[in-house]
């Protein structure tokens, strides 16, 4: 199976491009692919409870949903960018998916170079 890097950026305020996101992010496991995941930029947004709770796509889902799945999954490695996060003010307790830890964009970039496809949204 491909190790596969899913890098989101996207906002809050478009709700069907983030919910698909994190719904690709739900298939690459679900399909037995390791899965990479780096949220960065106004997609750490994405990552409180409370936009979980209320982010719901048209045809792609609820956020909170794909969110579920991903923390049941017992495969993958989750960052978030602790740079954009901390420019958010949004603390690293109040980040939702199991096991995320901060990273920088050196990290991002080791991680790109590691993976055998590259997604972004």
């Amino acid at each position: 199976m491909a190790k596969i890097l899913v890098h989101v950026t996207v906002p809050p305020s478009d709700p069907t491009k983030a919910a698909l996101a994190f719904f690709v992010v739900r298939a690459v496991l679900e399909e037995g692919h390791h899965l990479v995941l780096f949220v960065a930029g106004d997609g750490v947004h994405l990552l409180t409870a409370e936009r979980a709770s209320s982010i719901e796509g048209l045809g792609s889902g609820k956020l909170s949903d794909h969110f579920e799945a991903i923390n049941a999954a017992t495969t993958g490695e989750i960052y978030f960018s602790g740079i954009s996060a901390k420019a958010r003010n949004i603390a690293p307790d109040n980040i939702v998916l199991r096991g995320a830890m901060p990273g920088d964009p050196n990290k991002l970039v080791q991680l790109m170079a590691g993976c055998d496809k590259v997604i972004s949204y």
